[in-house]
């Protein structure tokens, strides 16, 4: 299998490990692959664990290359070991949430970060330079990537968040691993970390200088093992109902939602897909109105989902080049602070279900579909992070504490440390090389 850039022309093309050690093309476009495998639901056998679905599912990305192909069963055995569960709501064997939650820090992130570290160990000979992974992150990417790579020899982690604008559980979670995991408070907005990512990575000279490599959702490597769980889950449905399962996903920069479009594309039992925002509206506005106005992202309660210039939006193009194709195949939602709130409120009162803030969005979706399309169909919301993670927000809301998981209580007992820095280039190359 070979890659290119969305941006290129097709001639550049690479393999899978090289696509996941470059990260990000150098024309700054997102490596999507040049053709797409032909799976049926027959070709995966009785085991739907997700390694095996990871196993099956993955081995034609990584056709050829000649490190990841032969090893490929054991990066998901590393990647793929705890478990994504489909559980009902209210009793309502029709809808269910998809629980993304139970790796080490406690989001979905945890699945493909988990991944492409894995991939990275493998990758690297013993004389290769340090490489430097540089993450931007609203939140969960962040504490995700830190965990996976925390320790892992000849790697250094560099995460990116805007400052003031994550959860003060998501800033521990990004600033309490230290050894090989630095951590930038970024003066500024998650779509200026992104900005600031981008940057370093088409400026020649600091690629060069500390050998950077990226583990945000642009990264293949990120993106492609988050299509497993979207995989297994559909099969499993379509095994136990004959019936397809439509998905609705928290969405922000987008990453989320071209995985499960790329499960879709390679012949999963997928239905109705739909993108769940908050108050950053730019994708649903670009449904509504076909004029993909990038603006900058404002703060709300879903703060992973704060995101005003999605990256992965040039993937979707690449699978739906025109819009009429896109608004065939997915469909679009804002949500407010103040509805979320009453969701987490009315959803704990009815069903007894503690949701984090942009499970809750997902939540609402749901509830605004007609009702016809809600009892016909069979639908899975995506809970994208445990409501631990949330706690200041949620606790007030439901009238009682959220348990902490196991993973989380030992995080919060860590010491924390981070350096600020302005939004520039400049400063970046100055963190970097201190």
């Amino acid at each position: 299998m070979q890659y290119s850039s969305t941006r290129g022309d097709g001639r550049e093309l690479l393999g899978f490990g090289a696509a996941l050690q470059r990260g990000l093309a150098p024309d700054g476009g997102l490596y999507v692959p040049t053709s797409w495998p032909a799976l049926r639901k027959e070709d995966f056998g009785a085991d739907l664990s997700l390694p095996a679905v990871a196993e099956r599912l993955i081995a034609p990305f990584a056709a050829g290359d000649p490190v990841l192909a032969p090893a490929l069963a054991a990066v998901v055995g590393d990647a793929f070991n705890f478990p994504a569960p489909l559980v009902p709501i209210g009793g309502n064997e029709r809808y269910g949430v998809l629980e993304l939650f139970h790796g080490p820090t406690a989001a979905f992130k945890d699945f493909g970060a988990r991944f492409l570290a894995a991939c990275f160990q493998r990758l690297r000979r013993s004389d290769d330079l340090p490489v430097n992974i540089l993450v931007a992150t609203s939140g969960d990417t962040g504490g995700a990537v830190a965990a996976a790579f925390h320790r892992r020899p000849g790697m250094q982690v560099t995460v990116l968040f805007p400052k003031g604008l994550v959860s003060p559980t998501q800033q521990q979670q990004l600033t309490c691993w230290g050894d090989n995991v630095r951590s930038l408070a970024v003066r500024g907005t998650f779509d200026d970390c992104q900005a600031l990512v981008k940057q370093a990575f088409v400026d020649a000279s600091m690629r060069a200088q500390f050998q950077l490599s990226s583990a945000n959702s642009i990264n293949l490597g990120r993106l492609l093992p988050q299509a497993v769980y979207y995989a297994a889950t559909s099969l499993a449905n379509f095994r136990r109902t004959g019936e397809p399962l439509s998905f609705i996903v928290p969405s922000g920069n987008l990453g989320h939602v071209v995985a499960c479009c790329w499960a879709r594309k390679l012949g999963m039992p997928i239905g109705e897909v739909i993108l769940a925002h908050n108050a950053n509206r730019t994708v649903p506005d670009f449904f509504e109105s076909g004029d993909w106005r990038p603006r900058p992202s404002v703060a709300t309660l879903a703060s992973a989902m704060d995101v005003g210039n999605p990256s992965n939006m040039e993937r979707l193009r690449a699978l739906y080049p025109d819009l009429e194709s896109m608004r065939g195949a997915l469909s679009a939602c804002s949500i407010d602070d103040s509805t979320l709130r009453a969701r987490i409120v009315s959803d704990y009162r009815e069903h007894g279900v503690v949701w984090c803030p942009h499970t809750a969005i997902a939540a609402e979706a749901w509830a605004r579909l007609p009702e016809a399309k809600r009892r016909g169909g069979r639908w899975c919301i995506v809970a994208t992070a445990h409501p631990a993670k949330f706690s200041e927000i949620v606790e007030p809301l439901i009238g009682r504490k959220v348990e902490v998981p196991p993973s989380l209580r030992e995080l919060y007992d860590r010491p924390s440390a981070f350096t600020e820095i302005d939004s520039t280039l400049p400063a970046l190359r100055g963190a970097l090389a201190s």
